[in-house]
C-alpha cells in the first residue's frame, strides 16, 4: 500500500478557520515566508496555495480587499498581469511544466474558495498529472513539501525584483 504524505492539511482540517481575510496581509513583510508570499509588486503579490492543486500552485492577488475583476484600477490591473507572467517565467524555469492552467473565479457560484478578495490561480501541469488518485480516488498527490518549493522558487521572484 502506497502511504500519501501531505501534513499541512491536517492543520487546515482540524485548525481554526480565521476570521480575517487570509489575502489581507501585512505591509511590513515579515510574515511573508510563514504565509508563503513570494513576491510583492506595486499593486499585487503573488503567494503560494497553501493547499495546492499541484507542485508550485501560485496565486496572484491584489493588495485591495476586492471582489471582482471590475472593481481594480488600471494600474492594479497592469500589476496583477505582469505577476502573472512573471510567475509563468518562474514556474517554466523552475519546474518545466508542459503546461500552465491559469484561472480567476469571480464569486462562489463560480467555484472560488475566498469570493471575497479576488486571486487569479497559476497551476503547473504535466501530461498525466490526473492520474488514477484524481480520477478515482479523489486524491492529489503532492510530492514536495510547500516548504521546500517556497525555497526553490522564492530566488527566482527574487531575482525578478532585484
Amino acid at each position: 500500500m502506497d502511504v500519501l504524505w501531505a501534513p499541512w492539511r491536517l492543520n487546515y482540517i482540524l485548525g481554526p478557520k480565521p476570521d480575517e481575510c487570509v489575502f489581507c496581509i501585512p505591509e511590513d513583510g515579515a510574515e511573508d515566508e510563514d504565509r508563503y508570499i513570494l513576491a510583492r509588486g506595486k499593486h499585487c503579490f503573488v503567494i503560494m496555495n497553501k493547499f495546492p492543486y499541484n507542485n508550485g500552485h501560485l496565486m496572484v492577488t491584489p493588495y485591495r480587499h476586492v471582489s471582482n475583476l471590475l472593481d481594480l484600477s488600471e494600474e492594479e490591473s497592469q500589476d496583477c498581469m505582469l505577476w502573472l507572467r512573471h510567475c509563468t517565467a518562474v514556474l517554466e524555469k523552475a519546474f518545466s511544466p508542459q503546461g500552465i492552467n491559469m484561472g480567476l473565479n469571480l464569486g462562489e457560484a463560480a467555484g472560488s474558495g475566498i469570493a471575497q478578495h479576488m486571486h487569479f490561480q497559476i497551476v503547473p501541469r504535466w501530461n498525466g498529472d490526473a492520474s488514477f488518485m484524481a480520477v478515482f480516488g479523489e486524491t492529489t498527490v503532492i510530492p514536495e513539501h510547500l516548504s521546500s518549493t517556497y525555497n526553490r522558487l522564492r530566488p527566482l521572484f527574487d531575482a525578478i525584483t532585484s
